[in-house]
């Protein structure tokens, strides 16, 4: 099943383990490690992610390792260009205004 990334960063879990990996790759049990929740719900959470296409993972030996997919979160930010736009706009207003003050 093709999930949206925006279901993966819906989760504030995923987000975590998003933010996590920026600092480059983990294996599961790392990951999991940083969570008070069960390994598996941590392995829910990194299949739900690989799906949307947010991280990688890659076999090392014995280990997987997951990877940031830094292309996908692109997709997030275009997305929120127009909002930064319009919040942009309404701060250049605000400061007009108050310079008129």
């Amino acid at each position: 099943m093709r999930r949206d990334i925006y279901q993966a960063i819906a989760d504030p879990t995923r987000r975590a383990i998003l933010t996590l990996l920026m600092a480059g790759s983990m294996t599961p049990n790392a990951i999991a490690e940083q969570f008070a929740s069960s390994r598996q719900a941590v392995s829910k959470h990194l299949q739900i992610l690989t799906e949307c296409g947010a991280l990688t993972q890659a076999q090392q030996g014995r280990e997987i390792y997951y990877y940031l997919n830094v292309q996908k979160m692109k997709e997030v930010d275009q997305w929120l260009a127009a909002f930064r736009k319009l919040w942009e706009d309404r701060f250049n207003q605000l400061d007009n205004l108050l310079e008129n003050l």
